[in-house]
């Protein structure tokens, strides 16, 4: 029996832990947050709060969250998340803040687009008690004055209501979901280089092609050369036999030489003879 009350009482905590509070649940007991409320459920922004374990949401009533009426749902979800603070904060312990101006961590922050300190809100407490929230962003005002706590799950949930809502500047040039980083640029970079492989190869063939024209002309240059050799051969030889010819020719032209003499000499003695008759 001791046993069952146990598992009984285990299964009760662990359906507690792993649903603290209802945000939606909570709020829909108060009719003048029922458009907040509404925002919340549309824009998903309950189940985000829903499994945070201490969490803090700055409600606005109907009146002061009809500034948002129009906004486009990505506009409206940015916004709202700036509203939820991820601790626990009640009206006590704001006013036991150390400093007068502390900055406040929200759920926009955790989104991973805010810049500028824009998921980041500045909670100041004035001398005269009075307490006032705003974008921490530079420059930016603390337009929402804290009016009173709406409800508490302590240290879980706080819910308090706040004046008007805030606009941190800038909130609407950006994009609730961030754009991933492309992994694939390297992908082209890895394409361009097998691109410049064949680069190469296109230039192989046009030396492929010098080869081509290369033998070409060798196949000409052979059907002439062949007989050439050998018309070099035999016109070396008879230049080397017309060369030797060649001396012959002048000693024959010495004969000739020496025969005229001889005749020019008999010439005279005959006409010497003739000239002593």
């Amino acid at each position: 029996m001791a046993t069952a009350a146990i598992l009984v009482l285990s299964l009760f905590l662990a359906f507690a832990s792993t649903e603290a509070f209802n945000i939606t649940r909570l709020l829909s007991q108060y009719s003048d947050f029922s458009n907040f409320n509404d925002y919340l459920t549309q824009t998903k922004l309950a189940d985000s709060i829903n499994r945070r374990q201490t969490i803090t949401v700055l409600a606005v009533d109907n009146g002061a969250v009809s500034s948002l009426s129009g906004k486009s749902p990505d506009l409206i979800k940015k916004v709202l998340s700036l509203h939820v603070i991820l601790d626990y904060y009640d009206i006590d312990k704001i006013k036991k803040l150390s400093n007068k101006s502390t900055i406040l961590t929200t759920l926009f922050q955790s989104t991973g687009v805010a810049v500028n300190k824009q998921g980041f809100l500045n909670v100041t407490r004035f001398a005269s008690g009075e307490v006032r929230f705003g974008s921490a962003v530079k420059g930016s005002s603390l337009d929402a004055q804290l009016i009173k706590k709406v409800a508490a799950q302590p240290y879980n949930l706080s819910v308090l209501q706040v004046s008007s809502v805030i606009y941190p500047t800038g909130i609407e040039d950006i994009k609730f979901t961030p754009t991933p980083p492309p992994p694939r640029a390297n992908a082209p970079r890895k394409s361009l280089s097998p691109a410049k492989a064949p680069a190469p190869a296109s230039d192989s063939p046009s030396d492929a092609k010098a080869p081509v024209e290369g033998p070409s002309r060798d196949a000409d240059t052979p059907a002439s050369s062949p007989p050439s050799p050998v018309a070099d051969g035999p016109a070396g030889d008879s230049t080397g036999d017309a060369d030797a010819p060649g001396p012959e020719g002048p000693s024959a032209s010495s004969a000739t030489r020496v025969a005229f003499s001889a005749f020019f000499a008999l010439a005279m003695g005959f006409f010497s003879s003739w000239a002593e008759f």
